[in-house]
């Protein structure tokens, strides 16, 4: 076991990956409610040996933070101009042999109901799959649980999504957590 896998032991948590893990995805995390959502990722990842890209809010990549989160795979996102952000992505899909992003389609860890849609257009686009991840707080267990093959309207696939999600998720702040059906 690595040092990631024994962190997360040691801390009771369990992380387990139900589909078979393809070269290229879009990785949904939800809930998202606490910083410590993007650390449990990053151990539950490493602990299985394998690597996920993020995307991230801009105003976290400050010196010397933002060398840090870009060499473990954080992509900045401009939030407050508008950026096309997942051509850059669909780029970095279509340029390398394996690439998984992990995106949390809430944007905040506020309470949210208006989920972002950019990871499914990232995902149409790329023409990956997306798979969909919880996080558990209530039994302390983090799963890649699903693959998602979005169909192409954009709002269906986020409808079916955020139902998946209204049976799967155990916030650590659950009043910060909401699907908005």
């Amino acid at each position: 076991m690595n040092l990631a896998g024994l962190i997360l032991k040691s801390a009771g948590w369990r992380f387990s990956v139900n589909v078979d893990m393809p070269d290229k995805c879009i990785i949904c995390v939800a809930p998202h409610t606490s910083n410590w959502d993007f650390i449990l990722g990053e151990l539950c990842i490493r602990s299985k040996g394998m690597t996920a890209g993020f995307m991230m809010k801009d105003t976290w990549f400050f010196f010397p933070l933002g060398f840090l989160l870009k060499a473990i795979g954080g992509v900045p996102v401009a939030q407050h101009r508008r950026t096309n952000v997942s051509a850059g992505v669909v780029a970095q899909m279509a340029q390398r042999r394996r690439l998984a992003i992990a995106v949390t389609p809430e944007g905040t860890r506020s309470l949210n109901p208006n989920w972002h849609k950019g990871f499914l257009h990232i995902a149409r686009d790329s023409r990956v799959p997306v798979l969909l991840a919880y996080i558990d707080y209530k039994h302390k267990h983090v799963c890649i649980d699903k693959a998602f093959e979005p169909t192409g309207d954009v709002e269906a696939d986020l409808l079916a999504i955020k139902r998946y999600y209204s049976s799967h998720a155990f916030a650590r702040f659950p009043e910060k957590f909401s699907t908005g059906l």
